[in-house]
């Protein structure tokens, strides 16, 4: 059915726990894509605010990907830093991922995560008309 909304898992532990979804796409084409974290392989990769940024990025990705698409296809971004001194280096990861797109962008300051290694949080939404892609179920 074209018009059934779709959800991707990504088969971590914490969308069972809590009951969510790594990917949702609208029938109109407009893809959300929950917060994402630098968990490589199961395993928390507590690198560089620059390596977690780009580690979420291509989680996020990897979501787009089982939909049909691609970084081009992003429309805004969200970045979470739990400290304001990893401004620099989480801006310096998202304009080398996003400076030929230029999504609508956000970045925000929180106190924190479920895990305190983690600094940095990413959230996506793309857009990808389902007819422009050939209907991809």
């Amino acid at each position: 059915m074209r018009d059934a909304i779709r959800r991707v898992s990504s088969g971590g532990p914490w969308e069972d726990a809590i009951g969510y979804s790594r990917a949702v796409e609208l029938p109109n084409g407009l893809v959300m894509v929950s917060g994402c974290t630098s968990v490589v392989n199961g395993v928390i990769d507590a690198g560089t605010p620059y390596e977690q940024t780009v580690n979420a990025f291509r989680a996020a990705f990897d979501a787009l990907r089982k939909l049909g698409l691609g970084r081009e296809h992003v429309v805004r971004t969200r970045m979470y830093l739990t400290h304001a001194r990893d401004v620099e280096e989480v801006g310096r990861a998202h304009k080398e991922l996003f400076d030929d797109v230029r999504p609508a962008a956000s970045m925000l300051i929180v106190s924190g995560f479920v895990d305190p290694s983690l600094v940095v949080e990413v959230e996506v939404e793309a857009y990808g008309p389902r007819a422009a892609l050939g209907g991809a179920e």
